[in-house]
C-alpha cells in the first residue's frame, strides 16, 4: 500500500467517525444548550444568554415535572412487574420443553412491534373506553407491556437456554424437587439475563408515548407527555429539560445492561 493510499484511507475513516459522532451528538449538543437557554433568537447559532430560570419553572409544583415523572417510574415498575410475571415461566417453558410451535410462539411476542402502533392504539383506546380502563394507571399499564413482554419473553428464553441442564440434573440428583432446583440452581442463573430484561422493559415504559397518549390523556401524565406538550406549545427550554430527565435514566440503565448480558445470553436469543 503506497503511503498517499493509506493516507486517503485514514481520512475516509476519520470523516465516517466524525459524521458518526456529529449525527449521535449533534443533537444531543442542541439539546443541552436548549435547557440552558434563556435567550435563543434566529438566526444566532447560539443562545444569547444562559440560565437555570426554565429549571426553576419546570421543577415548580405547577410545572408538574417531579409528579409526572412520580407516575412514569411507577406506571414503569408496574410495567416490569407484570412483563416479568409472564416472561419468566413462559421464557422457562420456551427454553427447557420441547415445544413443537416454539418458533411461532416466539414469533407471536413480536406481533406488536410488527404491526403499525397507531390503528393498534386507537381501537384499543375504544375497548379500554368500554371497559372503564381509559384514564387509568392499570390501562397505561397493560399497553405499555404488550410491547415490554416482547424485550421480556425473548431475553428470558435466552437467559434460561444458557444455563447448562447439567446443573439442574445434578439438583434433582441431589434430591431437589422441580420447583427447589428452580429456585435454587435456575433463577439464580437466570438471573442475570432477567434483570437486563426488567431494565430494558421500564425504558421502554419510561419513554412510550404514543400508547400513553391514546390510553391515559387527560388523566394519566407522565414525563413523555409533559415533553410533547411543552413542544407542541413552543416551550422548547421545557421540552428539552424534560428529555435530559429521560435521557439520563436511559444512558445510566444501559451502562448496567452490559454488565448483565453477557455474549452467552446474546448468543441464544432466538433459539
Amino acid at each position: 500500500m503506497t503511503p498517499r493510499r493509506g493516507l486517503a484511507g485514514a481520512l475516509g475513516v476519520g470523516l465516517a467517525i466524525g459524521l458518526l459522532a456529529f449525527a449521535i451528538f449533534g443533537p444531543l449538543v442542541n439539546l443541552v444548550l436548549w435547557a440552558f437557554a434563556e435567550r435563543w433568537y434566529f438566526p444566532s447559532r447560539i443562545p444569547s444568554e444562559f440560565g437555570f430560570a426554565f429549571w426553576g419553572r419546570v421543577f415548580s409544583p405547577r410545572g408538574g415535572a417531579f409528579a409526572a415523572l412520580g407516575t412514569s417510574v411507577w406506571i414503569a415498575l408496574l410495567t416490569v412487574a407484570l412483563s416479568l410475571a409472564v416472561a419468566v415461566p413462559a421464557g422457562y417453558a420456551l427454553a427447557r420443553l420441547r415445544l413443537a410451535w416454539r418458533g411461532l410462539i416466539l414469533l407471536a411476542f413480536l406481533l406488536p412491534q410488527a404491526v403499525p402502533n397507531l390503528p393498534i392504539y386507537v381501537n384499543i383506546a375504544r375497548v379500554f373506553y368500554e371497559l372503564g380502563l381509559a384514564g387509568t394507571i392499570t390501562g397505561v399499564v397493560l399497553v405499555h407491556a404488550s410491547h415490554g413482554l416482547v424485550l421480556a419473553v425473548w431475553i428470558a428464553s435466552a437467559a434460561f437456554a444458557a444455563v447448562d441442564p447439567s446443573l439442574e440434573e445434578a439438583a434433582r440428583n441431589l434430591g431437589a424437587s422441580p420447583l427447589e432446583t428452580f429456585r435454587t440452581v435456575t433463577l439464580p442463573l437466570a438471573a442475570p439475563g432477567l434483570m437486563a430484561s426488567a431494565i430494558f422493559v421500564f425504558l421502554e415504559s419510561l419513554d412510550e408515548f404514543t400508547g400513553t397518549y391514546f390510553v391515559g390523556v387527560p388523566d394519566v401524565t407522565t414525563l413523555p407527555l409533559l415533553m410533547f406538550n411543552a413542544s407542541m406549545g413552543g416551550n422548547y427550554q421545557i421540552a428539552s429539560i424534560t428529555a435530559l430527565l429521560l435521557l439520563v435514566p436511559s444512558i445510566a440503565f444501559m451502562l448496567v445492561v452490559e454488565r448483565f448480558l453477557k455474549s452467552d445470553v446474546l448468543a441464544m436469543v432466538g433459539r
